[in-house]
């Protein structure tokens, strides 16, 4: 509780009347350097509502006499480099594919370009690196449906696969066990047989039976070895690269009722530098042939 404000016996400055358990608080004023500071801070924050974005105003802002903005800034910042490699960019649309990637400065600019496109317009499907979700491919592998080639890439990316478009690569998986072609016994076996080509089954006395049915029918497509088929998109069945899994359950249901994704064209949305450096940037994640 306040007590008589006195002078402190010890120091001799005044004390602010505040005792607590014998201890007197002394009456020390805040260091000069430390209020400078303190005031130059209140100046600078006042200037700086002024001048820059600050203070609500229900649906909008005060924008500041300054009309900066961070969002403008990159604004700016993504024009000026778009003008800067504006020539480059018309030559990488312009050129094959290969010419572009022989020439450093263009195939750098093209790397640039490929990478901001495939964050906008690739990502949400194939992942921020290209690693691929359950139903969409990886891109940085090297096992390729339809070929890994710049210019496979670059046809890929221009009508797509199963698009609609006249040009798009089109393949069909027959639907084994749900249109009758096997027996449900059959579709076990030759799934446990496929599961032996990657490793998570091992044969065993039923495998001769599975393969035999996998000759009969999956063969023609998927190779003898399942090897797979690029020229008529047929997956390596071999590698433990699966678009919907590598469990045998996962095996049983595509044997059964096999699904089939849909890749756009791009073409009707990209002009063709942008597609051109996606297939160069794509090309470029680790996969490419």
């Amino acid at each position: 509780m306040p007590t008589k404000i006195e002078k402190d016996v010890y120091t001799g400055k005044d004390t602010t009347g505040h005792e607590w358990d014998g201890i007197k608080e002394l009456d020390t004023p805040l260091p000069k350097w430390w209020i400078n500071v303190w005031l130059v801070c209140i100046a600078f924050a006042a200037v700086y509502v002024v001048l820059y974005p600050s203070i609500p105003l229900g649906t909008t802002y005060f924008k500041g006499v300054l009309g900066w903005s961070s969002t403008g800034a990159v604004a700016q910042s993504v024009a000026a480099m778009n003008a800067r490699h504006a020539a480059d960019m018309k030559r990488i649309g312009q050129l094959p594919i290969m010419q572009v990637t022989a020439d450093p400065k263009l195939k750098e600019v093209a790397l640039q370009a490929g990478r901001i496109a495939f964050a906008e317009n690739c990502q949400p499907c194939h992942g921020p690196a290209g690693t691929g979700r359950v139903g969409y491919p990886p891109l940085d592998t090297n096992f390729w449906l339809w070929g890994g080639t710049l210019p496979d890439i670059q046809r890929i990316i221009m009508y797509g696969i199963r698009s609609g478009d006249a040009k798009a690569h089109e393949s069909q998986m027959p639907a084994f066990g749900h249109d009758g072609i096997l027996k449900p016994d059959q579709v076990v076996l030759v799934s446990n047989y496929v599961a032996t080509l990657f490793g998570i089954e091992k044969p065993g006395p039923t495998t001769a039976a599975g393969e035999k049915i996998f000759e009969d029918n999956c063969a023609a497509c998927h190779g003898t070895k399942g090897q797979g088929n690029q020229s008529i998109g047929a997956p390596p069945l071999e590698s433990r690269v699966h678009l919907y899994g590598d469990s045998l359950a996962a095996i049983e249901y595509q044997v059964n009722t096999p699904r089939a994704g849909v890749m756009p064209a791009w073409h009707t949305r990209l002009d063709p530098a942008t597609i051109n450096s996606l297939a160069i940037y794509v090309h470029s994640l680790g996969g490419g042939e």
